[in-house]
């Protein structure tokens, strides 16, 4: 037997895939049972109540206590002096009218775009590129911002942005598998806190109806509906 089928024969019989988990323990178990030749990413899923014809949305960004320890680039639409606080922050790519440019012809790659209010009117005229990416700056987001200094560095630490897809699912990051498990713990439940306070008025029954946890290439376990 090869070491993969021996390895998926002992998460078979090691895991009930049917059984609510503790976030701690679920965490525990993804971290054993990681497998990768590198240092995966732990994500959450999160299946809410909302109806998406009804334009139900439910986004927002949460700076999580621990990080997510991954290495991001952001760009900033920012001049003078807040460009000089974006650059103090280490913001990777900070400009105008050459940024723009930059990013027209596809000559830089981030994850995060800011913009100070004043450059919006620049920002509005890449709409058509940076929109369907997902990168279009939103006060709802925190990537709208006259404080760049502190917008940028908690970007850099580990602030996020969530937003639900078509399906109603939040999808998003919370660490590492190296990360201490009461670290991913505190991340999660940030999180979660955050997404309550923005339940829809008109759901009356449980707003979170599941919640899994999984590593990028491993296996994925359902949390405790006590913890929501």
């Amino acid at each position: 037997m090869s070491i993969f089928k021996k390895r998926m024969s002992f998460i078979r019989n090691k895991i009930n895939f049917n059984k609510e988990y503790k976030i701690q323990d679920a965490i525990n178990i993804i971290k054993e049972l990681s497998i990768a030749k590198f240092i995966e990413s732990i994500d959450v899923a999160i299946n809410l109540a909302i109806d998406i014809k009804k334009k139900q949305i439910i986004c927002g960004n949460v700076l999580l206590p621990y990080g997510t320890g991954r290495l991001i680039k952001i760009a900033v639409f920012a001049e003078g002096l807040q460009a000089n606080e974006a650059k103090k922050a280490n913001a990777d790519y900070i400009g105008m009218q050459d940024l723009a440019e930059k990013i027209i012809n596809k000559k830089i790659n981030f994850q995060i775009l800011i913009a100070s209010k004043d450059s919006l009117y620049l920002v509005n005229k890449l709409s058509k590129i940076i929109g369907p990416k997902g990168l279009m700056p939103d006060l709802k987001f925190g990537t709208i911002s006259n404080n760049l200094y502190k917008t940028v560095k908690n970007f850099k630490f580990g602030q996020i942005i969530y937003k639900n897809d078509k399906n109603g699912i939040l999808h998003n990051t919370i660490g590492k598998t190296n990360f201490n498990t009461f670290f991913l713990k505190e991340n999660l439940e940030t999180l979660l806190n955050k997404i309550k306070l923005q339940k829809p008025h008109n759901i009356k029954g449980n707003y979170i109806k599941k919640i899994t946890l999984s590593s990028t290439m491993g296996i994925s376990l359902i949390i405790d509906k006590r913890y929501y």
